[in-house]
């Protein structure tokens, strides 16, 4: 049984989170820290999180980027395993977190789903054979219309696998429309739309002479992102300091 701690516990992801694994017989969440306790969770809430010195075999977080210097100042000091899943951090909270991964296990992805990770994995040597023969490799990415950022982080992180299967000879494109020229060899372009309610959905292209093949992934609700948290807490439980990805835990699978 694995201990977690969730922080953001009252937040959108925090709940979702708290809902998977109270189905889940593997896992157990010990506490939760968040501004308030808004007396919703089976389990104790810190507002304090000095004050929270529950026993437990990894943290996962869910809660923004301001939290997140304490946050890893904490985990360093208790030695406490972390699934950092906050977004938007600053160059020099990156920077913070590598520090803190040399006395602590951390893990951070630009996405946690499972079925994004193993896709990244399959593009890899999808792209050492297309993109050696010649194929051209595009990605389309759609998001709901509040989301603020274009490309999406998820969708850069596509196109940092394919380039890094191709020794990072490829350049990106985000935008032709002032272009009046074709299309380069070591090119891959990027493109966002932006409507609805739509929660994620990545299509990578590789199309060739005569042929075209494509992989996709669609997330249908927010609870991909927190089962995959769950299933890095879980690969993280035990293990020793250091940086890891969720490539890491696909391949611990």
């Amino acid at each position: 049984m694995v201990k977690i701690i969730m922080h953001g516990c009252n937040g959108h992801m925090g709940q979702v989170i708290s809902g998977l694994v109270a189905q889940d017989p593997d896992a157990e969440i010990v506490a939760g820290i968040d501004v308030a306790d808004q007396g919703k969770n089976s389990y104790p809430v810190y507002t304090n999180m000095k004050e929270c010195q529950v026993e437990a075999d990894a943290l996962i977080d869910f809660s923004s980027a301001k939290a997140t210097d304490a946050l890893l100042d904490y985990c360093a000091e208790r030695k406490l395993p972390v699934v950092l899943c906050t977004t938007g951090l600053s160059e020099e909270q990156l920077a913070k977190v590598e520090e803190t991964a040399k006395k602590v296990a951390v893990l951070k992805s630009a996405n946690m789903s499972l079925g994004i990770n193993t896709l990244m994995k399959l593009l890899q040597d999808a792209a050492k054979v297309l993109a050696t023969a010649g194929f051209d490799m595009e990605i389309v990415e759609k998001h709901h219309r509040l989301k603020l950022d274009a490309p999406s982080g998820t969708a850069l992180a596509l196109a940092d696998s394919l380039n890094e299967a191709m020794d990072n000879q490829y350049h990106y494109t985000y935008d032709r429309s002032q272009r009046r020229q074709m299309r380069d060899d070591k090119e891959i372009g990027i493109s966002a739309v932006r409507g609805g309610t739509i929660v994620g959905e990545h299509e990578v292209i590789f199309a060739g002479p005569d042929e075209v093949i494509e992989f996709k992934h669609t997330a249908y609700s927010k609870a991909v992102f927190g089962k995959g948290a769950v299933e890095a807490a879980k690969f993280l439980a035990g293990k020793p300091a250091g940086r890891y990805e969720m490539s890491d835990v696909i391949s611990a699978k």
